[in-house]
């Protein structure tokens, strides 16, 4: 097998025609035949987004803004309410108009969870918790790997009781450090992870204008990263989450 585009929407088409589709219940779809079938249409998705055309209208995790707006009349006539809000972005001291997005994936990439939320509504930790909570990365226990922003006893605490080890930065008001080593190395990659999302698959330009079709342009970008990863796996590529060979 070779790593380029072709190669991965082949392997990626006959994996979810043989294997994914079959095992799943397939609703009844009355009415005219289907123009492109699921197989053909996650393809679609994975393709476009690694050709770039995204003009269309141990376990790691944190969470970065999603903008959706950067004007007061965009904010006033958005249709994203029930999503968008103000919130700060503490990486880069600003205030910002969109949603927040939690990721948590493995070392080498591939996205296990995730969430989007209103900045206003859930605060980053209880943001995670309730992604933890809902949709586990992982069965049995497991260290996450995440920042400064989640530190506190109580969301440390939760993390526990659901089975997972919350490994962070110390912070410098804390009177006895944690007694972890802390793997920097590792929030360098997650930070790479977010960057590849954000520009490499299109998700600062998302330009989507509802909740509907935020959530649908974020899956779509997880959708081709971690195809992209699988495939990677398949072929046995050195580098599992590089992405060079597909999109250039």
């Amino acid at each position: 097998m070779t790593n380029n585009l072709d190669a991965l929407l082949t392997a990626l088409y006959v994996h979810l025609d043989d294997d994914v589709i079959p095992s799943t219940d397939q609703p009844r779809r009355p009415g005219r035949p289907r123009l492109l079938t699921d197989a053909e249409l996650v393809c679609v998705a994975v393709a476009q987004v690694l050709l770039r055309c995204d003009d269309d209208r141990l376990r790691l995790m944190d969470g970065t803004p999603v903008r959706c707006g950067a004007s007061r009349t965009t904010v006033n006539r958005s249709q994203m309410g029930e999503l968008a809000a103000y919130g700060r972005d503490i990486s880069h001291h600003a205030f910002y108009w969109g949603a927040e997005l939690i990721l948590i994936t493995t070392a080498e990439g591939t996205v296990c969870a995730f969430s989007l939320a209103s900045p206003k509504e859930l605060d980053e930790r209880k943001q995670a918790l309730h992604l933890l909570h809902v949709q586990p990365p992982a069965t049995g226990p497991t260290p996450i790997v995440c920042d400064k922003g989640f530190a506190g006893a109580q969301t440390e605490r939760a993390a526990a009781e659901l089975g997972y080890l919350l490994i962070r930065p110390v912070r410098h008001d804390e009177p006895q450090p944690p007694a972890k080593v802390f793997p920097a190395w590792l929030r360098q990659r997650i930070e790479a992870i977010i960057w590849t999302l954000k520009n490499q698959l299109g998700l600062e330009r998302h330009a989507a204008r509802t909740t509907e079709g935020l959530w649908s342009r974020t899956c779509q970008r997880i959708l081709a990263l971690n195809a992209a990863i699988w495939h990677n796996w398949q072929i046995g590529a050195p580098v599992k989450r590089s992405l060079v060979a597909y999109d250039h």
